[in-house]
């Protein structure tokens, strides 16, 4: 659906992130080391703005949709969120008006591993956290009660080989950095609430939200909770299921589905044919 053919694609490291934009790998001018640890706090409406810098050094003043999954649909509601009338359709995949608490407890238990282990703890953390991405029907699938050769549950090897993963590719400073922007998130923060947050896009946005089967980091209730205040503020909005048992990591794979979800919105969105 997102078919570069026809449409303009622009997809952007976020702000405090590891792969391109200014996180706490890059360069402080000051001192001319890596920031590291003393990299600022971001939250997803500072990603949000920094993307519009870029939007705006494009010469780009108006999007058709504006979307992502998780992190990133927190991030495409506070691009909706801080220009108005300036998204034509919002998609947010995953992700739901303000971090919950149960997220919040994980990201708290992965960020102590990191402080007390290091890049030990930083596998540990990636561990822990694969299990709140996935789902119970997911494993059971994948290992039941496999073993590996050595012995070990395969389960525990799928874990400890996605920790290895993450400690070859990352740093723990940005790890902290970006689980911090998640336990952050609050579109109605400063904004009465998330009801007159949604209310200053206007009922000409579309909106649409989109919960995972099976997903227990930002699970469907909480969609579902985004959708209701979209509603009560004026928007056209409805809810989409995506139908998995990927769990939440489900956005990264089922894109038959999320194909279908995308056209239908830009058939709708005013002046964008799909």
């Amino acid at each position: 659906a997102l078919d570069t053919d026809r449409f303009g694609v622009l997809c952007a490291n976020l702000l405090g992130g590891r792969y391109g934009s200014t996180g706490p790998t890059a360069l402080d001018p000051r001192t001319g080391r890596p920031y590291g640890a003393g990299f600022p706090p971001v939250t997803p409406r500072d990603q949000a703005r920094a993307e519009w810098r870029l939007l705006d050094a494009l010469g780009i003043d108006a999007l058709a949709l504006v979307t992502g999954g998780s992190l990133g649909g927190m991030v495409a509601l506070e691009i909706a969120l801080e220009r108005p009338g300036r998204v034509a359709a919002v998609v947010p995949i995953a992700a739901p008006a303000a971090t919950g608490p149960l997220a919040v407890a994980w990201n708290h238990l992965q960020l102590e591993l990191i402080e007390r282990l290091g890049l030990e703890g930083m596998a540990l953390a990636r561990q822990l956290a694969m299990t709140t991405y996935r789902s119970e029907a997911d494993f059971d699938l994948r290992f039941g009660r496999r073993a590996e050769p050595d012995g070990r549950p395969s389960v525990v090897s799928y874990l400890e080989h996605q920790g290895r993963k993450l400690v070859a590719r990352f740093d723990p400073a940005t790890y902290r950095v970006l689980a911090r922007a998640m336990d952050a998130h609050d579109i109605g923060r400063d904004r009465g609430g998330a009801v007159e947050a949604l209310r200053r896009l206007g009922s000409g946005t579309r909106f649409v939200g989109v919960g995972i089967e099976g997903d227990i980091l930002y699970g469907p209730a909480q969609v579902r909770s985004l959708v209701v205040a979209a509603a009560e503020a004026g928007l056209v909005a409805s809810y989409r299921e995506i139908r998995s048992t990927k769990g939440h990591d489900a956005f990264l794979v089922e894109w038959e589905q999320l194909t279908v979800i995308f056209r239908e919105v830009l058939v709708g969105v005013e002046g964008v044919a799909a």
